[in-house]
């Protein structure tokens, strides 16, 4: 769903069917690993999955462009009435202390500043993001509404993503609730923040301390500032530039092991948004960002996702249009047994007998960083 002015776009989608057999080995997916309440007990177990008929892909996309490029919106949901948990409201501000920054082994430090390298910026011009969205839910969770969420500021110049912890469901709580509700706070407290300096550490902070709903989720928060990205990441969903039609950054995955991402939960029950990852990272016009959830970088390597970047600025595609490729293409790589995947040589690595992909809910952002001269 696109958004104009101050209004927000949300993305929910959808998680795996999970039996409740180990399978064969060969087939299994997530649960992710849990904290409950009391931190006594983590289910960590894996499940075995069940590939229902493949029915036809539900697509969710929209985008926006920046006031300071022409003003222009649009929401272009093909099956939209399918989703029935879809929602743009203005929200309003919320405040709270700020994180520490954390370094890339999650102890406290100062900011991760990325080097990449860099060509001078006339001072009278700016960076602006023009972000657009897709996201595909699981086919097995279409009338649910999903575990993950994501937002689109486009006055603020911020993005954000969230996946809610699928392995709540074994105790009948949808962590797609948390989630939501995770990406709602997190709005707010951009609203709150300096015009043109989003901290999205503080942003998280504020976010995570004001999200009551049970559950857990990942979380990542991006924000354009005139020296380049500020961003924060917490758990397996995540963020990469392209440049020049090659990947130049991916922030790294957090998991306390092999398929037990690093996950908020209300309280202080799980982890908290301390343990992020902290990054500023420079930027040149003409990058391209494309953040999502694990449902993406568990299916694409980061050079496939180029690799569609490239073919979508050459196509003169919009970044709605390009996310939607990006989901295509991860949906494609989900659903095939016998590819290599970046889930399948972690499972590998980890000592699992596994090929293919992980179907999965897929969300998918993607920001052009243009120049827009002050006016």
């Amino acid at each position: 769903m696109a958004v104009s002015g101050s209004k927000v776009v949300f993305g929910d989608v959808y998680m795996g069917e999970l039996v409740s057999s180990c399978g064969n080995g060969f087939e299994f997916l997530k649960p992710k690993g849990v904290y409950f309440a009391d931190r006594s007990h983590i289910s960590c177990r894996k499940a075995g999955m069940v590939l229902r008929k493949q029915e036809q892909p539900l697509f969710v996309c929209g985008h926006y462009v920046s006031p300071t490029m022409s003003r222009n919106s649009k929401y272009n949901p093909p099956f939209g009435p399918r989703i029935k948990s879809i929602r743009t409201s203005p929200l309003p501000c919320s405040s709270s202390r700020a994180v520490h920054d954390v370094s890339f082994d999650g102890s406290s430090s100062d900011d991760q500043t990325t080097s990449l390298p860099q060509r001078a910026i006339p001072s009278e011009q700016t960076l602006t993001l023009v972000s657009g969205s897709c996201y595909l839910p699981h086919p097995a969770k279409v009338e649910k509404g999903g575990e993950d969420a994501h937002f689109i500021c486009a006055d603020e110049q911020a993005i954000g993503v969230a996946d809610g912890v699928g392995g709540w469901a074994e105790v009948g709580i949808d962590a797609g609730e948390f989630a939501r509700e995770l990406m709602s706070n997190s709005v707010k407290a951009i609203r709150d923040e300096p015009k043109g300096s989003v901290d999205p550490a503080r942003v998280l902070e504020k976010a995570h301390s004001s999200t009551k709903s049970q559950g857990s989720s990942t979380a990542c928060v991006i924000a354009l500032h005139k020296e380049g990205l500020h961003a924060i990441n917490l758990g397996d969903s995540g963020f990469i530039v392209v440049r020049d039609g090659s990947p130049v950054f991916h922030s790294p995955v957090q998991q306390h092991g092999f398929n037990f991402t690093y996950q908020l939960e209300s309280g202080n029950n799980g982890d908290l948004p301390s343990s992020g990852q902290v990054f500023r990272i420079p930027i040149l016009p003409g990058d391209v960002i494309v953040a999502g959830t694990d449902g993406l970088f568990d299916n694409l390597y980061n050079n496939e996702v180029a690799a569609v970047v490239v073919h979508a600025l050459r196509a003169g595609f919009s970044p709605e249009s390009t996310a939607k490729e990006i989901v295509a293409l991860a949906r494609e790589r989900a659903v095939d047994k016998n590819k290599q995947t970046p889930f399948a040589k972690a499972a590998q690595d980890a000592g699992y007998r596994y090929n293919g992909g992980k179907l999965d809910d897929i969300t998918v952002v993607v920001s052009f960083i243009t120049i827009s001269a002050d006016m």
